[in-house]
């Protein structure tokens, strides 16, 4: 539902009553709504339209609620650019930065006006507001400032590699034998790439001269253990993993390049390595990479190389990166070296240079490769030597391989991709793997191709769209009836290994009716999620043949399933052709059916909406399967269909058969579902309460991002948002049938259909074979036909949208709201939480009013909250949990709530003081008796907290 929730936030500008206080809280009634004019955005600008303002990409500002609340200095918006195939445009995103603010350095900070966060009184300008460095996984982006210089910035890298909403941001970590632990130096070196994700943190670890380690341990700057990570028995040297619940006081950490890994091997001698987390620049071009040992046992030194091709020439541009290799004797002086590139013991090219003893990083080009040594490149034969030179020579040396990672190389391939563009419904999906001697293994399969496959190739992109650059056939071991083929390609060249890694090659498929392509996809990594069916069978596709009745679709999918030991259903899909402007509203659903021939929507089903995508991607986990659902997923009678805009029955289907004994449904506790863009994987209650961003709230932890409703009131919807409780009102929608009731277990009243005992049997079919509509915003199921108003934490019950059920599609259709137009010249708004002014009554002569109030027509009451209050009545409203908020004063004027804070008169004395529960500050020499025990109550070295 990503792209309702994108629709909502548009506009949903002045409508919250955001958080007056930090801490727990309650939201208020929402603020008067201007939806009857819309902004108009400047013309022919990309950008975003924020109320009546509008703002340029990646502009932020703080939001301005309007009178009596002002602008919120803790919330933080920014125009975010999204790029589709013909146009930029602008998102509006909105976060509060309360819980960012940086721990003043002094004894007695102070709030300045204007600002969120308190600050030291003679200020700190060196120090960089932490809102600009840190603003969650989507805002995590790199600055050219924090990181290390490099060789090479790949300016020249091709748009395809390059995404503009790519939120990945990648780290490395070298790990060499630890001199000062008590466990005896190791000769051991491991190199760590890590990948900062929207579902955390992913990690593959390689390593040399180093048994099989029994355990992954990130350690915090304070060397105390962050995060603990098993490492499963295989006969492999490399490991994969997730970090998945990842605190922010970390992340700051991870960011500041505080972090450490360490690796314990499992054999008896007890080896330990040890390296620091870094960013470095290097890691967005690497291609290949080398893991530089010693021979000498216990030495504790090692390197790691990081290298890549030019795209023009045949250049090898590397980097360096050495530990251990200066001794004591060289502190302060620079090191010689000797680098040399061998074949069998064979020098091919040396380079001399020194290194410096504080910082040993060395950066170097080797210029026109020739062939042979291409071909040794491509097949992993190179070998990278170091050598210090002087009286004790250190020596380190390892082979150069393509890059290792944990990342899949996979391809969607669709006919909107195709150098024609074709509708048939038609998909393929390919995975590949590449060894390090440069043999590159694949597996391909086509599904809903009505003509036989004449040619799978591996290509260039073409320079002329009628010229195609063919590299290698893909069609070895390929069966006709099964549309799948397996095989090998033993001669990859060091050219096209380079531009493998770099997403810079396509496959594509012929048919007889499509000689030069009739579906075409790009070689893209896709990033380890800890789902290990990726790396070991081709995923489901997703085509639009298989869906009931056909689709003629140019969007092609695959889809990864597996079930865990508890029975959750982990699932990623990847989608192709869904970037167009009519595509947008896509949701995916998992289906189980009685009969697999019976994939129609009136056959009885089971049914679960997966999650939104972002991007082409979508990824989670379902947890509370049923045991229908997975009954089906063992049969093979389940399937996965990805719905459209265009396509509410369906874009693209496929079938999903995951075998499996879960008889009694899904076991373990059922936990918040980790979600692609908030990721809240806690399933322990002791992990639960150490995690900094979780609410406590009526004797019990609520994970952020999370819903409940709260046991004081059923008909308030609460929420977690970073440490902050809020809790909304439901608000009914106006319903326009003639008779009503009221159940005893809803908020909101039905239309009352209890006379037609037809509707009522229906009702009761309906209960007996649920379906409906899950809205991601309040995180509830909905009854098809069923209408109310979206909830877009964080800020509530947006009234100025009516969100419908469209029945046994599960398609959540949301509509703005139109406003009549009025001829008054000054319409009201009869509620603060109405979204449409309406025109006033004629006001009644003012010697009448007297003989008015004796009617009973008389002036109206206000409905504020959940109290109601008569004409011309004044009050301070009252906020749940926070209580009385004396600083704002509201009054009731003819059924119009009307609010206005307190203006505090300018004052002309030095010693002012602020008083707890007072709305304005006062000048000391003025305070009553009683605010002046107060203040002398207060301990002298906190008296200036007082103070403003």
């Amino acid at each position: 539902m990503e792209a309702v929730g994108a629709f909502v936030l548009c506009w949903v500008i002045n409508c919250a009553w955001m958080p007056l206080c930090s801490g727990s809280r309650m939201k208020s009634p929402a603020l008067p709504i201007q939806s009857e004019r819309e902004p108009v955005p400047s013309k022919g600008l990309a950008g975003c339209s924020f109320g009546g303002r509008f703002y340029s990409l990646e502009d932020t500002w703080h939001p301005d609620l309007g009178e009596p609340f002002g602008i919120m200095h803790c919330v933080k918006c920014n125009c975010e650019p999204q790029r589709s195939k013909r146009k930029v445009f602008g998102k509006v995103s909105c976060r509060n930065i309360k819980q960012d603010c940086p721990e003043a350095k002094c004894a007695e900070p102070v709030l300045q006006p204007g600002h969120c966060c308190k600050t030291c009184p003679d200020g700190d300008s060196s120090r960089q507001p932490l809102e600009s460095l840190f603003d969650g996984y989507e805002y995590f982006q790199e600055k050219d400032g924090d990181l290390h210089k490099s060789y090479n910035d790949r300016s020249y890298l091709s748009a395809e590699a390059s995404n503009p909403t790519d939120t990945r941001t990648d780290f490395v970590a070298l790990l060499t034998g630890v001199s000062d632990s008590w466990l005896p130096s190791s000769s051991g070196v491991g190199r760590a790439r890590l990948t900062l994700t929207r579902t955390g943190l992913a990690f593959s670890i390689t390593y040399n001269s180093f048994a099989r380690p029994s355990r992954i341990v990130f350690l915090d700057s304070d060397g105390n253990t962050a995060f603990e990570f098993s490492v499963p028995k295989a006969d492999t040297d490399m490991i994969c993993g997730v970090w998945k619940n990842l605190p922010k006081s970390h992340l700051r950490q991870l960011q500041a390049e505080q972090l450490r890994v360490s690796m314990v091997a499992s054999n008896g001698r007890r080896e330990e390595i040890k390296g620091q987390v870094i960013k470095h620049r290097a890691l967005f071009a690497e291609t290949f990479s080398a893991i530089l040992t010693s021979e000498v046992e216990h030495s504790g030194i090692g390197g790691m190389a990081m290298l890549t091709l030019s795209d023009s020439e045949n250049n090898l541009h590397f980097i360096l990166m050495l530990q251990g290799l200066t001794t004591h004797s060289h502190t302060g002086g620079l090191v010689p070296i000797r680098l040399q590139l061998q074949y069998r013991q064979h020098t091919l090219r040396e380079i001399r240079a020194n290194i410096s003893a504080q910082d040993a990083d060395f950066a170097e080009v080797l210029t026109d490769l020739n062939v042979r040594e291409l071909f040794w490149l491509s097949r992993g034969q190179l070998q990278i030597t170091v050598e210090t030179e002087g009286n004790d020579p250190r020596v380190i040396s390892g082979f150069i391989t393509g890059r290792k990672s944990c990342d899949i190389l996979q391809s969607v391939m669709a006919g909107s991709e195709a150098l024609t563009p074709a509708k048939t419904g038609a998909v393929g999906s390919a995975i590949f793997f590449l060894h390090d001697n440069g043999t590159l293994d694949y597996q391909v399969q086509v599904v809903g191709v009505a003509t036989n496959v004449i040619g799978v190739t591996l290509e260039l992109k073409p320079r002329r769209r009628s010229k195609r650059s063919v590299l290698y056939q893909l069609s070895e071991g390929w069966g006709a009836e099964s549309g799948k083929g397996r095989g090998s390609v033993g001669r990859l060249e060091a050219r096209h290994i380079h531009m493998l890694l770099q997403n810079e090659l396509f496959i594509n498929v012929a048919t007889e009716t499509h000689t030069d392509g009739e579906l075409r996809g790009q070689v893209v990594s896709l990033p380890y999620s800890g789902l290990e069916a990726l790396t070991q069978e081709l995923p489901v596709p997703l085509a639009g043949q298989l869906v009931t009745p056909p689709v003629a679709s140019s969007v092609g999918g695959h889809a990864w399933v597996a079930l865990d030991e508890r029975c959750h259903l982990h699932y990623e899909i990847i989608v192709s052709g869904l970037s167009r402007s009519d595509d947008l509203t896509v949701n995916a659903h998992l289906h189980g059916l009685a009969e697999i021939g019976e994939m129609d929507e009136s056959s009885p089903s089971q049914r679960r909406l997966l999650t939104g995508f972002y991007g082409s991607q979508a990824q989670g986990v379902l947890r509370d399967l049923s045991v229908d659902l997975l009954r089906h997923l063992d049969q093979g009678t389940a399937y996965i269909q990805v719905s459209t805009k265009l396509n509410p029955r369906g874009e693209i289907r496929g079938q999903v058969h995951v075998p499996n004994s879960c008889e009694f449904g899904s076991r373990g506790a059922v936990v918040e579902e980790a979600e692609f863009d908030e990721l809240v994987f806690v399933r322990d209650p002791e992990e639960l309460r150490k995690d900094p961003l979780t609410c406590f709230f009526e004797g019990e932890h609520h994970t952020h991002g999370s819903h409940w409703t709260p046991q004081y009131n059923a008909c308030f919807n609460c929420s977690c948002q970073k440490r902050t409780v809020i809790c909304d009102p439901v608000i009914c929608p106006v319903l326009s049938c003639p008779h009503t009731r009221q159940p005893e277990d809803k908020c909101c009243p039905v239309c009352d259909e209890r006379k037609d005992l037809k509707d009522t049997r229906a009702s009761v079919k309906a209960e007996e074979h649920p379906e409906g509509c899950y809205f991601e915003g309040d995180q509830k199921m909905h009854a098809p036909g069923t209408s109310w108003h979206p909830f877009v934490p964080p800020f509530g019950y947006i009234k100025c949208a009516v969100c419908t059920c469209k029945g046994a599609t599960g398609e959540v259709q949301c509509e703005k709201v139109t406003c009549p137009a009025l001829t008054c010249s000054r319409p009201i708004r009869r509620s603060p939480t109405d979204c449409c002014k309406e025109c006033p009554a004629e006001d009644p002569p003012q010697e009448q009013e007297g003989e008015e109030l004796m009617q009973g027509d008389g002036p109206r009451s206000c409905k504020f909250g959940r109290s109601f209050h008569q004409h011309s009545e004044r009050w301070h409203p009252r906020v749940p949990l926070v209580g009385e908020v004396k600083c704002i004063t509201c009054w009731c004027d003819h059924g119009v709530t009307k609010c206005q804070r307190k203006q505090c008169p300018v004052l002309s004395c030095s010693n002012v003081v602020h008083l707890n529960g007072k709305c304005c500050p006062e000048c000391e020499d003025s305070l009553s008796k009683e605010d002046e025990e107060a203040l002398a109550k207060i301990p002298d070295n906190k008296k200036k907290h007082w103070t403003h």
